[in-house]
């Protein structure tokens, strides 16, 4: 892969996840300030992303692997993207801003798979290239919650329906953008798929297996309390003080970063049952630390809780995305990532909006929410999904590329 295809994938990816990233943490505190949007309205605005996730594998199975070129379907869809965007900016009432984000995200959530395809295509070796211009993502969200919070201020002085605005704007910067990436055209046959390929149930045939069948319903299972962090963690931060929160909740990406360099060493060393584990600890443990945890000398508990952020996701999802892989063998590789996707993101995270969001209008009180007791919610549900996987789970040495 030449320097330009280089340049051109790793901006794709920094633009990508910056429109995400500047509205999505943001989005609970922006609901309850400009509409005063109860828990139940805020986890129906979240659920966006898990109705998106469902819908994705219909896109790519039906339209992109089958009919255009990738980079034009971005393209497509990012411009109409910043349109829907620019309409959320302007809503008046979470009746007229629902069906706006709703329809965003039956867009977006697919170009999150059309941006990897567009990228391994261009790659040799993708094991060791694609981490190099996946990062470019993980900076785009940091930038934007830094901008958000540091930059503009929008965050603080509850002008946050700009970062929609802010987001339509590079929406549309990356549909045009993306005529000039790499030619990307389909690869699949001009045979009509059937439902089955399309929701990738041909690999229903992993849950055969009994340690593949426990890790996958811990995975729904822990996506239940993972909602809550989604939802809930910046109007959380922002109902106790805490400053800048959009920005201080990037130290969850900058460790996600981090750590995922030590994940291969730790799957190596220790077998993929420890490392599961660990990344479901870290879940019941940064709930237990904001339950707990407060702006004055326990602020310290609530850092520690976000930057627990890299070991969540990565010792548990990536991880489980490699064990995926490594259970598929050639033939189900693809579908065996779409299942796991569609039961993560889809199931287990719409089945945990919209928990979180009953939960979250339980404990309402005055001047905000009780977050003590909501808190202890996730954290309960997650050491229970942890004590169930421990004694369950047979563990399995995996080989790892180092």
């Amino acid at each position: 892969m030449n320097k330009t295809t280089s340049f051109k994938l790793s901006v794709m990816m920094f633009l990508e996840f910056f429109i995400w990233g500047c509205w999505f943490v943001t989005m609970g505190t922006f609901l309850s300030q400009a509409f005063s949007a109860s828990g139940g309205d805020i986890a129906l605005a979240y659920e966006t992303q898990s109705w998106g996730a469902i819908v994705a594998p219909f896109i790519i199975g039906l339209i992109a692997d089958r009919y255009f070129d990738a980079e034009k379907i971005l393209a497509l869809i990012h411009i109409l993207g910043g349109g829907l965007l620019f309409m959320c900016s302007v809503a008046l009432g979470f009746d007229k801003f629902y069906p706006y984000i709703l329809i965003y995200m039956i867009l977006y959530m697919p170009t999150l798979a059309l941006v990897n395809s567009i990228a391994f295509r261009q790659m040799k070796n993708p094991s060791k290239e694609f981490p190099k211009i996946r990062v470019w993502g993980t900076i785009g969200w940091i930038v934007a919650g830094l901008v958000i919070s540091y930059g503009v201020g929008w965050e603080s002085s509850q002008k946050l329906e700009y970062t929609f605005y802010l987001a339509a704007i590079v929406s549309v910067t990356l549909g045009l953008f993306s005529f000039s990436l790499p030619k990307t055209p389909p690869q699949a046959t001009n045979e009509s798929p059937s439902l089955r390929e399309i929701l990738g149930l041909d690999a229903l045939k992993l849950l055969k297996d009994t340690r593949y069948l426990v890790f996958f319903i811990s995975s729904i299972l822990i996506c239940i309390p993972l909602a809550f962090y989604y939802q809930d963690a910046n109007l959380f931060l922002n109902e106790l003080g805490v400053e800048n929160a959009a920005g201080v909740m990037t130290l969850g990406q900058i460790s996600e970063a981090l750590f995922i360099l030590l994940l291969p060493l730790f799957l190596n060393k220790y077998g993929i049952k420890k490392t599961l584990i660990v990344g479901m600890l870290a879940w019941s443990l940064r709930y237990v630390l904001f339950a707990f945890g407060d702006t004055g000398s326990n602020m310290w508990m609530l850092i520690f809780g976000i930057v627990l952020h890299g070991i969540c996701y990565d010792f548990f999802f990536v991880s489980g995305q490699i064990y995926t892989d490594y259970k598929a063998g050639e033939k189900y590789k693809s579908a065996a990532q779409g299942l796991i996707a569609l039961a993560t993101y889809g199931i287990g995270m719409l089945i945990g909006f919209r928990l979180a969001g009953r939960i979250t209008d339980k404990f309402v009180i005055d001047g905000g929410h009780d977050w003590s007791q909501i808190w202890t919610y996730p954290a309960i549900f997650a050491a229970v999904v942890l004590v169930l996987f421990i004694l369950t789970f047979k563990n399995e040495k995996i080989e790892i590329e180092k």
